[in-house]
């Protein structure tokens, strides 16, 4: 089988004749090809040419646009930090809604205007045509709480789900239209899946979860849904009380970050929902052995069962030993 053809025959219930392999690379892949990650960040050429070597090199079943979580806002005017060798950053102090009533006037940013949109979407379009035919293309937007978050600042957002739900509400429909729209146009140009990031859901409570970030996660899954490619959920952070919530957004992979354990999600979840990960990515992955990686990644799938695909709990960390990451691919290809 080729990547791409396991890891939708995976998300078919059908089998395989392996585990998919989708771990995160985004410094590490920069890091292979000798490139600054600044460059990678700004530059579609410099992440496709990353994201396939790196691919190449250990045997992965996906490439992936991701790169950071600042090109949305940063299209909409944002105030984002740049780094030579390091993800850029939201300058919080700057928030672009710092004043509430802004959002009225804020207009969608075109995915196709010169921006950092356009250039993931350029990304999208050659990593489809090097590597389309034999790995899913892996598309990426913003989920609607870490997009708000970039654009009111993280810690206001979460006195505004107190102090003004009206508003919070309407910041996340902002969100879930603009990303919805990102998403179709990663689509159109060759994404075969699409994954969302949504880093900020992991800090509210199961009941703001519930009434307000996870039906605009549900939405937005609905939307990319009805442009026929599946979709990959990742909350980054401590998920435990809000993963049974995550396993009813329709997201076709829930991706776990290692703090919440595979076996509870899977109890929280259906029998065939797809999980992916969740080997602790600093201390099994980067400061593993072979072994240990090994045993560990047994017991994610263990506690999984037979809908799973292998990877770490978030990123692969740069500087982990190729011998480790090799290590991954071996475990993922003698068993499926």
């Amino acid at each position: 089988m080729t990547g791409k053809e396991r890891i939708l025959a995976k998300l078919r219930g059908e089998a395989t004749d392996s585990l998919p392999l989708m771990p995160i690379t985004m410094m590490f892949a920069a890091e292979l090809i000798g490139a600054r990650y600044g460059d990678y960040a700004r530059d579609h050429r410099v992440l496709a040419r990353a994201q396939v070597a790196v691919a190449d090199r250990f045997g992965f079943d996906h490439v992936s646009a991701i790169s950071d979580p600042t090109r949305e806002a940063s299209d909409l005017g944002a105030v984002v930090q740049w780094f030579d060798d390091q993800p850029p950053a939201m300058v919080e102090s700057g928030a672009l809604l710092g004043r509430k009533g802004k959002l009225e006037s804020l207009r969608l940013p075109d995915p196709a205007a010169p921006g950092r949109m356009r250039d993931r979407v350029e990304a999208v379009r050659l990593l489809a045509a090097a590597s389309g035919a034999t790995r899913i293309v892996e598309g990426w937007v913003e989920g609607p709480c870490g997009m708000s978050a970039n654009l009111r600042g993280l810690n206001t957002l979460m006195l505004d789900f107190f102090d003004d739900p009206p508003f919070v509400a309407a910041l996340l429909d902002f969100a879930v239209r603009m990303e919805v729209e990102f998403a179709r146009a990663q689509v159109a140009a060759g994404a075969t899946l699409i994954g969302i990031g949504d880093p900020a859901a992991s800090l509210v409570g199961p009941r703001l979860y519930a009434e307000f970030v996870q039906p605009a996660e549900r939405r937005l899954i609905d939307a990319i849904h009805a442009f026929g490619v599946p979709v990959r959920l990742h909350i980054c952070g401590h998920t435990k009380r809000i993963v049974e919530g995550m396993g009813q957004t329709g997201a076709d992979i829930i991706d776990l970050d290692y703090p919440t354990p595979l076996g509870h999600a899977r109890r929280a979840m259906r029998e065939n929902q797809v999980l992916l990960g969740n080997i602790d990515p600093v201390r099994g992955l980067r400061d593993g052995t072979p072994e240990s990686i090994d045993a560990a990644l047994g017991e994610c799938f263990a506690q999984a069962g037979a809908a799973y695909i292998c990877g770490a709990g978030c990123e692969v960390p740069r500087g982990t030993p190729h011998a480790n990451l090799e290590a991954m691919t071996r475990f993922a290809r003698l068993r499926s």
